[in-house]
């Protein structure tokens, strides 16, 4: 084992991964996330996380191995329900409450860790085992469509779509207050500067150059003076994006107290990944699955006076 030492000089912002992709060339992007899963990677002494934004001088030190073994132990149970399935990709039913990636090595009670166990294949298909083949995220209190893919060449494919723009999003959501229009939200979203388990929506003649664009479409389904249920649907996929988007507009995702929705008594913010539409990654045929409303999410519709047909399933 060796020691890397590498310095961050005054001034400048950099994400931590990014920052070790350029200082150590020589690795792969995948070994480098290894490196930090594995707790090898500390800035002033702590743990660093890939997500990591530097700012100002700091040293970065860096324990070298020969290799780096990630390990996501498998966990057949509790069970995830599987929507779609074939030799390429896998969509899962993600529940409420559940994580979808690790993020370390040794984690449990992940949907990767269940991905593992019946598809062990799938550690190999993307950039770090600790992905097993997932190709976006959804935050832990969401539930709903969750796609993977079984191999490397699906999940390259895969991943170009997303970045792309041609996969499809649909979501619905339980917001407060009445909304009786449909309409779009298209602004900039950025890392929250005094917060960095947050977003927050840039101001319009301030963006940092961290700043990303995102675009949130909604039409309304359902709506009381307390509630509404709303269809959602993204083209991009900033992380936090509709619910950022939804507060900016005093209208947050119910239970979603960490941008000011009030709590809910099924104990996690009402947001369902409701459908994702892709190519097939090997015969370009396009795909459409849709992941039914979990019971927590039914049950608040009907306790809110919230009609649908989607409380049905």
């Amino acid at each position: 084992m060796s020691r890397h030492r590498i310095h961050l000089a005054p001034g400048r912002v950099e994400r931590v991964d990014r920052l070790l992709a350029a200082s150590l060339p020589e690795f792969t992007r995948r070994r480098l996330q290894g490196l930090i899963a594995a707790g090898l990677v500390r800035i002033d002494g702590r743990h660093a996380r890939k997500g990591d934004v530097l700012r100002g001088e700091r040293w970065i030190e860096v324990e070298l191995l020969a290799s780096v073994q990630v390990e996501l132990p498998p966990e057949p149970e509790p069970a995830v329900d599987v929507l779609f399935e074939d030799a390429a990709c896998i969509v899962l039913d993600k529940p409420p409450g559940r994580p979808g990636h690790a993020l370390r090595s040794g984690e449990r009670g992940t949907v990767a860790n269940f991905i593992v166990a019946r598809y062990p294949e799938c550690v190999a298909a993307g950039d770090t085992p600790l992905e097993a083949g997932l190709v976006h995220r959804l935050d832990t209190d969401t539930s709903g469509a969750l796609l993977a893919a079984r191999n490397r060449p699906a999940w390259q494919v895969l991943r170009r779509q997303f970045r792309s723009r041609t996969v499809g999003k649909t979501y619905v959501a339980v917001v407060r207050g009445a909304l009786r229009r449909g309409g779009e939200i298209s602004r900039w979203i950025e890392p929250d500067p005094r917060n960095h388990r947050k977003v927050r929506v840039a101001p319009g003649d301030d963006a940092s150059r961290r700043a990303r664009p995102a675009i949130t479409r909604y039409s309304p389904l359902s709506w009381t003076r307390a509630a509404t249920l709303l269809e959602i649907e993204i083209s991009t996929g900033v992380m936090h994006q509709i619910r950022a988007h939804l507060a900016s507009i005093a209208h947050p995702v119910l239970g979603d107290t960490r941008y000011g929705g009030d709590s809910d008594e099924a104990g996690r913010h009402l947001l369902h990944a409701r459908r994702i539409e892709f190519d097939h990654p090997e015969n370009g045929e396009r795909i459409e699955v849709e992941s039914p409303l979990p019971q927590d999410f039914a049950a608040a519709l009907r306790r809110l006076g919230l009609r649908t047909e989607l409380a049905k399933h």
